[in-house]
């Protein structure tokens, strides 16, 4: 079986790099993988493209790659807590693509299963559909969305196992199982990891197959 385990998060990024794009799962600040975070607002990688329902706060989440100037992009939801955010929104300094909550979710779920592209009702009729194509479905109009995925995805479980099986718990499992699917690589930083086959199988809720690096944070 291959090893998935990673003894520090330094090891774990081997392979980050500048212009790359990257998932984190997370809402909020609930199920943010905060410790990778931290770690890669050491590193000297910029000009990024960030996929995440939200942007963290001023000091903490993403909000730590913001204040670096780190992130080029933000594909997100909902952003409304963070002020160095709004700051280089309004300044032009961030490119931003807003996204409704569910049309991200299912784009990143897509992008896991890969399925390329896909209609939805929602944001048409607003600046979200514009430059999009339209088809009417029994009787509503829908926009086309395309899939997302990632060169890393960063996901938070609350425990997993050496073969990379993930439990998420409570609200924390939020964007994590479908942002774990879409990442070219995974990494999983999880506050609990026991040996494989301890996990109940009915209680895995992202499967191993779909996690490269596992880590305890």
């Amino acid at each position: 079986m291959i090893n998935k385990v990673f003894s520090n998060i330094e090891e774990a990024l081997d392979g980050v790099q500048s212009n790359m794009t990257f998932m984190f799962g997370g809402f909020g600040l609930s199920g943010i993988p905060e410790n990778v975070i931290s770690e890669l607002a050491k590193k000297d990688i910029f000009r990024l493209t960030c996929i995440s329902n939200n942007a963290g706060v001023d000091d903490f989440g993403l909000g730590l790659l913001l204040k670096r100037k780190q992130i080029k992009k933000m594909i997100s939801s909902y952003v409304g807590e963070n002020g160095e955010f709004e700051r280089q929104m309004l300044s032009g300094e961030l490119e931003v693509d807003l996204i409704p909550q569910g049309s991200l979710a299912e784009r990143c779920r897509a992008g896991g299963s890969g399925i390329p592209a896909f209609y939805t009702p929602a944001g048409f009729g607003t600046e979200v559909a514009e430059g999009k194509e339209v088809r009417e479905y029994n009787g509503k109009k829908h926009i086309l969305e395309t899939s997302l995925t990632a060169d890393f995805s960063f996901v938070k479980a609350w425990k997993g196992d050496t073969a990379g099986n993930l439990i998420f718990k409570g609200t924390a499992r939020n964007f994590n199982p479908l942002m774990a699917m879409a990442g070219k690589i995974t990494v999983a930083e999880v506050e609990k990891l026991v040996p494989a086959g301890d996990l109940d199988p009915n209680h895995i809720h992202t499967p191993g197959i779909f996690v490269q690096r596992i880590l305890q944070g």
